[in-house]
């Protein structure tokens, strides 16, 4: 179901949502935007999202990418990616944090976290410390595109300078342009990285394919054992690497569907995702994505997303 629909006077889109429940009870959504990171907040979690507009931004840059904020060592860390005010390749896309003792910030002390390119940041907390999965570019692989890995953070502010592939593209599905650079040479996605865990089964959710294209997807893959180090697991895809099996994707209500984060409330887990509208050319006609919220089913390795058009 639609989180937070068009409403006249409102922020019109709300691509790539991340849903935090703040220390104070309430939930702060944040999404993209070309001017800053722009934020919501409801005192329920399908209630009425009130726009907060622009909670971070900074001089001289723009197209702050899927946002995600942790609440650690004393203070809330916002992720996300932007790039110089004039610069016009996406591919110069760089992550950021800046941090606040408040959700709705301001967010300051602005540092570089990783070079270009890379996007999509999700910052993981457990005992053994923090972990930032993030996507970056492999020009040469076999499947040329964008994939995603884990690095260990040293700090809410900086990492440790070693990330380890955590997943690839194997699928035809997952081709985000044919011929992008160069003839015959297909482009591949796999972005927006969204770990949780349950007891002993690691789930990593991600985005795959081009939100502009029939195939956009949400897929998962799955690691198992009581490893804490996540640089250490090794992810499956579901139900393997050969079989596009979507975990969410276009159906009789909604296309566009993907970029993701999870939220785990009283005892019940929700998925929350992009999406529009369901029109007669399934193609994207144009940036109309809204958050949307659907329950999270788990069966072992399994994962259902049990989605409907206007409830839960």
């Amino acid at each position: 179901m639609i989180l937070i629909p068009y409403k006249e006077g409102r922020y019109p889109s709300q691509p790539d949502p991340y849903l935090l429940q703040g220390r104070d009870g309430q939930f702060y959504l944040y999404v993209t935007g070309s001017d800053g990171v722009h934020a919501f907040v409801s005192p329920t979690l399908t209630g009425d999202y009130r726009d907060a507009g622009v909670v971070f931004s900074v001089m001289g840059k723009k197209e702050y990418w899927a946002p995600a904020v942790l609440y650690t060592h004393g203070r809330y860390y916002l992720y996300v990616s932007f790039m110089d005010g004039q610069e016009q390749d996406a591919h110069q896309q760089a992550l950021h944090v800046a941090s606040s003792d408040c959700p709705l910030g301001p967010f300051t002390d602005v540092k570089p976290l990783t070079a270009p390119f890379s996007i999509d940041a999700h910052v993981v907390e457990n005992e053994s410390g923090l972990y930032l999965f993030y996507a970056v570019n492999d020009y040469e692989a076999e499947r040329a595109g964008t994939y995603l890995v884990v690095d260990r953070m040293e700090s809410p502010e900086t990492v440790s300078g070693h990330p380890v592939a955590v997943l690839c593209p194997t699928l035809d599905e997952e081709i985000f342009c044919r011929d992008r650079f160069r003839v015959g040479q297909h482009w591949h996605t796999l972005e927006g990285a969204c770990y949780f865990r349950e007891g002993d089964t690691h789930y990593l959710i991600y985005s795959g394919n081009c939100y502009q294209n029939e195939k956009y997807f949400l897929g998962y893959a799955v690691a198992h054992g009581a490893e804490n180090d996540l640089t250490k697991l090794t992810f499956r895809k579901y139900p393997n690497e050969n079989t596009y099996q979507p975990l969410v994707a276009a159906n009789d209500f909604e296309a566009g569907t993907g970029h993701n984060s999870v939220i785990l409330v009283d005892g019940q887990y929700y998925l929350i995702y992009h999406g529009r509208d369901l029109v007669s050319d399934p193609r994207w006609v144009g940036d109309d994505r809204t958050a949307r919220i659907c329950r999270l089913s788990i069966c072992g390795d399994r994962l259902e997303a049990i989605r409907y058009p206007d409830r839960l």
